[in-house]
């Protein structure tokens, strides 16, 4: 959708972004809790995401892994935002709950539509759009680069949140019950010069 933005309007826009701090995993309500680790095998932490994974490509979910969940854990909650989206509050791509503690992994494509959820108790719950499953980056060109924050949190047994949960539902419910969390940020843009290359050409992705 926001490949059509034109250049000159998404480069005008470069200074309105929603910030850091409005991300989840930094939200004073959640109080203070151990490290885990999260990455993927196909980006590094800080890296462009393939292009498959957006809407320039097939607009799949990226491969996921994790360690170091806390024995005492209950369930995993992962919740992916845009932290750069011209937008007031971080845009929402992905909200998985109940995920089972000894789930270690989800593979390419994994997040997707679930009605009211899958066999082993976890729901996949709804993006900005108001849909369910991955929402693939779709930065405006001349926007810059996106940062896309990869946040996964495990929970004591805390409230049940129902089906299809949203943002506003899940920090609600995981207030005061985060035991520890991971943060994972992969980059994307569009019409950004390519590092090192020659003047005036552009990456278009």
């Amino acid at each position: 959708m926001l490949e059509h933005v034109p250049r000159w309007l998404g480069a005008s826009l470069k200074g309105l972004r929603a910030g850091a701090d409005k991300l989840v995993i930094v939200q004073p309500e959640l109080g203070s809790f151990a490290n885990m680790r999260i990455a993927s095998p196909a980006f590094a932490n800080g890296a462009r995401l393939p292009e498959r994974f957006t809407a320039d490509g097939a607009g799949v979910s990226p491969p996921l892994f994790w360690t170091g969940v806390p024995e005492a854990a209950h369930r995993l909650a992962l919740i992916v935002e845009d932290a750069d989206a011209p937008t007031p509050s971080p845009l929402v791509h992905a909200v998985i709950w109940d995920l089972p503690p000894d789930v270690e992994e989800l593979k390419e494509d994994a997040i997707r539509a679930d009605g009211r959820g899958a066999a082993d108790g976890r729901d996949v719950g709804r993006n900005s759009y108001f849909g369910e499953g991955w929402l693939p980056p779709d930065p405006p060109t001349g926007h810059g680069v996106h940062n896309y924050a990869f946040q996964l949190f495990a929970l004591d047994e805390g409230p049940d949140i129902g089906s299809n949960p949203g943002r506003s539902a899940l920090v609600k419910a995981m207030a005061g019950h985060v035991l520890a969390a991971g943060l994972l940020t992969g980059t994307y843009s569009r019409g950004e010069r390519k590092p090192g290359g020659a003047a005036g050409k552009a990456a278009l992705a």
